[in-house]
């Protein structure tokens, strides 16, 4: 071979290795950039899951909370329910429905008495 040559091979792969050296730091950035582009898709993405089913749960926890309030107004209202027919009973308001109470437990304590049936019972 001749010297000319052996200098075109030298100069030839001494540029070669210098586009090798400098190409390599660049595709190893721009692999790093796809992995972190990667990563950040991925993480959004848990996060958007992750946020949709927190607001799946705190829908869920509000129906519950209505539900729980509206059992509490149906109780409260229950209560003054039975706190007025106390009162009732109190002033002497509501002794018919003591009355009809009494016929409904013991209608007839001798059956054999029909005529009974239609008097209220005496104390």
């Amino acid at each position: 071979m001749s010297t000319g040559a052996i200098i075109a091979i030298v100069v030839v792969a001494v540029i070669v290795i210098a586009l090798i050296a400098f190409m390599v730091p660049r595709m190893r950035a721009r692999s790093d950039r796809r992995e972190l582009e990667q990563r950040r898709e991925r993480a959004a993405r848990d996060e958007r899951a992750e946020a949709t089913n927190r607001a799946e749960q705190a829908d869920e926890a509000e129906r519950r909370a209505r539900i729980a309030r509206r059992e509490a107004e149906a109780g409260r209202a229950q209560a003054e329910l039975h706190a007025e027919r106390a009162e009732l009973h109190d002033r002497g308001l509501a002794d018919q429905e003591l009355e009809r109470d009494r016929f409904q437990r013991d209608p007839d304590p001798d059956p054999e008495r029909p005529e009974r049936r239609d008097q209220p019972a005496r104390y």
